[in-house]
C-alpha cells in the first residue's frame, strides 16, 4: 500500500473509532455550511423576486409626483406643488427621450356587479399606460384616445378583481358599478403578479383619466405622471429633460428645491442590489462565524487527539515515521472531518431552502456558486485549524512519547 493510501487508511480508523466525538466535532461545521446554503439562497431568490417586481413595472419606467418641498430645512413629500395635464402634455411633445406618458390618478371604490362587491384599488390612466407598464390585455381590449378625451364610463379588469366579480364568466361587455356609476368592462389585463411590496398588483380596475378625474374623485390635479424612455440608455437624458421641463414650467429658480419627486425603475434596481449586497454580507457573516465556530471544534478535539495519541506517535517515529508523515496524518484527518462536515452541510441547506419554499412560500435560488464556495471553505476550515495539532504532533520527541501514560 501506498504511503498516502496508508495515511488515509489510519485517519479513517482513528475517527471511526470515536464516531460519536467524530459527529460532535463536524456539527460545527455542518450547521455553518447549512447556514451558508440556506441563507444564500433565500436571499439570492428575494433579491431575483424583487428584481422580476421591479421589471414588472414596466420599461424604462419613470415615476414624477407632485411634492418634494421643503419644509424646515428638511425634504419632505406633499401636495404644495400640482402636477397638471398641460405638464403632462408638454412632456409629451417636447421631451425627445420619451417614448411614451401618460397622466395617473388613482383612488379606492368600492366595485359590484349583480349581488357581488369587490373593494379595489381605481386606477385613471391614458392610452400609453399599458406601454410604459408593459402590460397587455388578455381578453377585450384597451379603452381608446377619444374614450379618455369625453371620459366614457369604461374599464378594464385585473385578473382579481375579474375572478371575484365574475367568476368563470367573461367580464367584456358587462356593465358595473364604481360608486354607484356604471361602467362598462372593455378588456381583462394578463395577470401581473404580486408587487415588491407584497400587494396583488392584479387587483386592480383601470380606466379613463378623465373619467376618474371628473367622476369618481372631482378634482383638477394630476396624481402623478408616468413616462417611458424610448431605450435603456436614454433613462438618464429623459430624466434630465423632465426636470428641465418642469423646472422651467413651475418656475423654480436656480438654487430652489424642485417641487416634485422623480423615480426610474433604475435607480429602483440599484437600490435593491444595494440592499441585496448588504443583506448577502451580513448573511456571510453570520455562516462565517458560524464555520469559524466550528474550525476551533476541529481544532479543539484534534489536539486532544494529540495527546491521547501521544504512546501511538512515539511507536510510529520509533519504526521509521518521519515528521511530515505524523503532520500529514492528522492534516488530513482534520480535513476529513471538514469535508465531511460541509457535505453532510450542502445536504442540510439544500432541505432548509425547500422546505422555507414549501412552507412559507419564500422565493428561493440555488447557487452553485454558493455551494462550491461552501465546500471549498469547509477545507479551508479543515487545513487552517488541523495544521497546529498536527505540527504539534510532528515535534513530539519519539523517546518522551513513548514514555508517555
Amino acid at each position: 500500500m501506498s504511503k498516502s493510501g496508508s495515511i488515509l487508511k489510519v485517519a479513517f480508523r482513528a475517527l471511526s473509532r470515536n464516531k460519536l466525538r467524530s459527529l460532535l466535532t463536524a456539527l460545527g461545521i455542518i450547521i455553518g455550511v447549512a447556514c451558508v446554503i440556506a441563507t444564500i439562497g433565500i436571499g439570492e431568490g428575494a433579491r431575483l423576486q424583487t428584481e422580476n417586481q421591479l421589471k414588472s413595472l414596466g420599461t424604462n419606467f419613470l415615476m414624477i409626483f407632485p411634492g418634494a418641498v421643503t419644509s424646515s430645512g428638511a425634504r419632505t413629500g406633499g401636495s404644495n406643488s400640482k402636477l397638471s395635464g398641460d405638464d403632462v402634455e408638454a412632456i409629451r411633445h417636447e421631451v425627445g427621450s420619451v417614448a411614451y406618458v401618460s397622466a395617473s390618478i388613482r383612488t379606492v371604490a368600492q366595485v359590484i356587479y349583480g349581488n357581488q362587491n369587490w373593494s379595489t384599488s381605481i386606477q385613471g390612466g391614458e392610452v400609453d399606460w399599458p406601454l410604459i407598464r408593459s402590460w397587455n390585455v388578455a381578453t377585450g381590449q384597451f379603452f381608446t384616445d377619444q374614450d379618455n378625451r369625453t371620459a366614457s364610463k369604461v374599464c378594464v379588469l385585473g385578473q382579481t378583481v375579474a375572478t371575484n366579480l365574475f367568476g368563470s364568466e367573461d367580464p367584456v361587455g358587462r356593465t358595473l358599478r364604481i360608486k354607484n356609476i356604471p361602467f362598462r368592462v372593455v378588456g381583462v389585463l394578463e395577470s401581473k403578479g404580486g408587487s415588491m411590496m407584497g400587494q396583488d398588483q392584479d387587483d386592480i380596475v383601470i380606466a379613463p383619466y378623465e373619467t376618474v378625474r371628473k367622476k369618481l374623485m372631482g378634482t383638477t390635479a394630476v396624481g402623478s405622471i408616468l413616462a417611458s424612455a424610448a431605450s435603456n440608455e436614454q433613462v438618464d437624458s429623459a430624466q434630465e429633460e423632465i426636470a428641465a421641463l418642469l423646472r422651467q414650467r413651475h418656475k423654480i429658480g436656480r438654487g430652489q428645491d424642485d417641487d416634485f419627486m422623480m423615480r426610474s425603475q433604475t435607480e429602483m434596481l440599484a437600490q435593491a442590489a444595494a440592499q441585496s449586497r448588504t443583506m448577502s454580507t451580513l448573511l456571510w457573516s453570520i455562516a462565517g462565524v458560524s464555520l469559524l465556530v466550528g474550525g476551533i471544534g476541529i481544532m479543539n478535539i484534534m489536539l486532544v487527539s494529540v495527546t491521547e495519541r501521544t504512546r501511538e506517535i512515539g511507536v510510529r517515529m520509533a519504526i521509521g515515521a518521519k515528521g511530515g508523515d505524523i503532520r500529514a496524518q492528522f492534516l488530513v484527518e482534520a480535513v476529513a472531518l471538514s469535508l465531511a462536515g460541509g457535505s453532510f452541510g450542502i445536504g442540510l441547506g439544500i432541505g432548509i431552502q425547500r422546505f422555507v419554499a414549501k412552507v412559507a412560500g419564500w422565493p428561493v435560488a440555488l447557487e452553485p456558486t454558493a455551494i462550491g464556495l461552501a465546500f471549498a471553505f469547509s477545507a479551508v476550515v479543515g487545513i487552517t485549524f488541523g495544521f497546529y495539532p498536527a505540527l504539534k504532533a510532528s515535534r513530539l520527541d519519539p523517546i518522551e512519547a513513548l514514555r508517555y501514560e
